[in-house]
């Protein structure tokens, strides 16, 4: 089994940072591809960002290429989001993702997401 634990999200206004965790166990997959996802209220589950192992490519969705990074840390099992001039619409429920073979996924496992959420 597979277990997948975000945490960092919060209330922050328009323009603050925020840095989501994703703390992984039951299994080792340091070379399988990491993602976050999101989901807003009334609308679909929509990709974020990605870390593909192989060279260390990051791939983002077009809405948050300059804002969010998104990075692992071998050691601890863990990947992390950093959100930087966050803006209203990117309030939702946040989910990290492993288990693929290819960072497009799909995704095996999954967290239980957090919730960020963005003042004006």
């Amino acid at each position: 089994q597979v277990q997948l634990v975000e945490s960092g999200g919060g209330l922050v206004q328009a323009g603050g940072s925020l840095r989501l965790s994703c703390a992984a166990s039951g299994r080792t997959f340091s070379t399988s591809p990491m993602g976050w996802f999101r989901q807003a209220p009334g609308k679909e589950r929509e990709f974020v960002a990605a870390f593909s192992w192989g060279g260390g490519s990051t791939y983002y969705a077009d809405s948050v290429k300059g804002r969010f990074t998104i990075s692992r840390d071998n050691a601890k099992i863990t990947v992390y989001l950093q959100m930087n001039s966050l803006k209203p619409e990117d309030t939702a429920v946040y989910y990290c993702a492993a288990g693929a073979a290819d960072w497009r996924g799909p995704y095996r496992y999954w967290g239980q997401g957090t919730q960020v959420t963005v003042s004006s």
